[in-house]
């Protein structure tokens, strides 16, 4: 893999890491619904949990898709309708700490099995061995998914920091709600773009 290569990776990964989309918003959800502390095993489940999604990617799932590709029309839909249910999740959050609300943050293991509903990531990790390591050996895998584990942690960490900044907004339940409800809205629109794709 060139230096120019290489280059254009690091770009794709921290463009395609730091934009808004579900694992970012849920991000930013929990930080300020939590704080940053208690978030860390999420954001380690998300950059864990990609950048092994992204070496099975490269080292055969792509085939299955290339074979059958209805599978993936239907892991498409069963994620959009998983996305919609964690989006209703987020808008009725309760105040942590309540008693009744039952609130409390997405675990190491569910952020990493999460990576496989999240249609964002699918197409970042589907782009990515397809552009940067199209004869899919095992080098060029194993390089698109370090440079993935090096850039995705820090820009995912960057929105729970946002929303821990927020939460000094956040002072009462109003704002709180609403801000859950933004978030859950926020969530449902990062989803078009999959339907229209």
């Amino acid at each position: 893999m060139s230096i120019e290569l290489i280059l254009a990776l690091c770009s794709f990964a921290f463009v395609s890491s730091i934009t808004p989309g579900p694992n970012n918003l849920m991000l930013m959800a929990s930080g300020a619904n939590f704080g940053f502390r208690r978030t860390v095993p999420h954001m380690l489940g998300v950059g864990i949990g990609f950048t092994v999604m992204v070496l099975l990617v490269g080292a055969g799932l792509m085939q299955v898709f290339d074979r059958w590709p209805v599978a993936h029309e239907v892991l498409k839909w069963a994620s959009l309708a998983y996305l919609c249910w964690l989006a209703w999740k987020i808008a009725h959050a309760g105040e942590p700490g309540r008693g009744d609300s039952g609130a409390r943050p997405i675990t190491f293991l569910q952020a990493a099995a999460f990576q496989w509903v999240n249609p964002k990531a699918w197409i970042m990790a589907l782009t990515s061995i397809t552009a940067y390591a199209p004869d899919r050996s095992l080098w060029a895998v194993g390089m698109v998914a370090l440079v993935f584990g090096l850039i995705n942690l820090p820009c995912v960490s960057s929105w729970t920091v946002l929303g821990q900044e927020i939460k000094r907004v956040l002072t009462n339940q109003r704002r709180l709600t609403l801000f859950n409800w933004t978030m859950a809205g926020l969530l449902v629109a990062s989803l078009l773009p999959v339907l229209f794709a």
